[in-house]
């Protein structure tokens, strides 16, 4: 795969960005609970800065994205990300802290123009059947960034504070605009003015997606799932702190260890791509995630509550390749960013939803209700899942009829 050119860079400018991105995170949320105390509601903010506008940018960004030239397109977001970074930068200088939430609203609008890009990319140059083995290798560079991501942003936060934290984030945005500079340039009939309005287009991908059966399955899965997660994004570090009694530092090593198992999770999806169907690796990966996600709220135990996240890691794979190769296979290129577009606002608008009042929830109940409330919703979405496996049960026995 990585012999193909297209994978090969943007791959590496992935690498750039993960690197930039958890770097940021990760001093982000020291410095503000180092400022606020860890008060709940504020760490529930900064995730809600990060997602929020995946949400509300998702779908708009998608149809541009199906308009626009995808390298272009990329190279700008990742420059405008670099630019806002250092004035973000400017401004905590002289006292805000609330602007480093700017910076990181920013970034997740632009990241929804270049994510549906680079996906566009994909689907024109990567033959179908090695699709799933891409988005295996894209999740496995995340699990990567799992394993390394959290300590290399504490590190750099404890030794140089969150002003170098921020300079690193800006030179690593900007690195990877470089990089994407080497694709070759974008077909020539990219160029060609859009016959249709942006409205029009826009309302086009959502009736496309609605009448497919699949997709439209999948964008209903997508909102129980968000939900579940958002429930619980916030308080891993409540984990941590009240449930394993360590400080906030230990975060790190849940992290790197649920990092680790995803990327051999990741290794394995990707030897065993072509022999497993999608919706059996989504079905998969939601049930054991349902039931880790009740286990970690529970557990009390510093090793029950390793062993815990290491299983999720090893499935959490399943999840998002099972899903991506879904939506890739049963999308025309030409409505890929659209649908991308109408399916990640989905998720993430749920999740949003659910970040925004698990602090409260956990203050008017308790961590553990609020953690087995997000298992049952994932719990949902295996249930959701049923139609899927029976479409192609039915479509295996017609192709059967067909050859007697």
């Amino acid at each position: 795969m990585l012999n193909n050119r297209y994978v090969r860079i943007i791959i590496l400018s992935r690498v750039l960005l993960q690197l930039g991105i958890w770097v940021r995170n990760f001093a982000i949320l020291l410095y503000v609970t180092d400022l606020t105390n860890n008060d709940p509601q504020y760490v529930s903010l900064i995730s809600v800065a990060e997602f929020a506008p995946i949400f509300i940018f998702g779908l708009i960004g998608g149809t541009f994205a199906d308009r626009w030239r995808p390298k272009r397109t990329m190279v700008w977001c990742d420059l405008l990300s670099a630019l806002s970074v250092f004035i973000v930068l400017i401004s905590l200088m002289y006292g805000s802290w609330y602007s480093l939430l700017m910076g990181t609203l920013i970034s997740a609008i632009l990241s929804q123009f270049s994510q549906p890009s680079a996906m566009k990319l994909f689907k024109q140059h990567v033959p179908d059947e090695k699709l799933q083995g891409v988005m295996a290798m894209f999740q496995s560079l995340i699990a990567v960034f799992m394993v390394i991501g959290p300590m290399l942003g504490t590190v750099v936060y404890q030794q140089y504070g969150i002003e170098i934290s921020l300079v690193i984030t800006g030179v690593m945005f900007f690195g990877s605009a470089m990089v994407l500079m080497l694709l070759p340039q974008d077909a020539k009939a990219s160029n060609i003015a859009p016959a249709h309005s942006f409205k029009q287009e826009l309302i086009d991908g959502i009736r496309y997606l609605w009448a497919n059966r699949v997709l439209r399955t999948l964008g209903i899965i997508f909102a129980a799932a968000g939900l579940g997660v958002g429930l619980i994004q916030p308080l891993a570090l409540f984990i941590v702190i009240e449930n394993l009694g360590q400080d906030k530092q230990f975060l790190q090593w849940l992290l790197m260890a649920n990092g680790a198992a995803m990327f051999i999770g990741g290794g394995i999806v990707m030897g065993i791509a072509k022999k497993v169907k999608p919706q059996a690796l989504l079905a998969t990966g939601l049930l054991v995630s349902a039931f880790c996600t009740v286990g970690v709220g529970w557990s009390t135990s510093i090793t029950l509550t390793f062993i815990l996240q290491v299983l999720n890691g090893l499935f959490n794979p399943c999840v998002h390749i099972g899903i991506q190769t879904l939506i890739m296979r049963n999308t025309e290129a030409a409505f890929v960013g659209r649908v991308g577009g109408v399916i990640t606002p989905i998720f993430m608008g749920l999740m949003v939803i659910g970040m925004s009042f698990s602090g409260y929830l956990k203050d008017a109940f308790s961590l553990l209700t609020v953690y087995v409330l997000s298992g049952l919703l994932l719990l949902v979405g295996v249930l959701l899942l049923v139609p899927l496996f029976q479409k192609s049960r039915h479509t295996v026995n017609k192709q059967e009829s067909i050859a007697k």
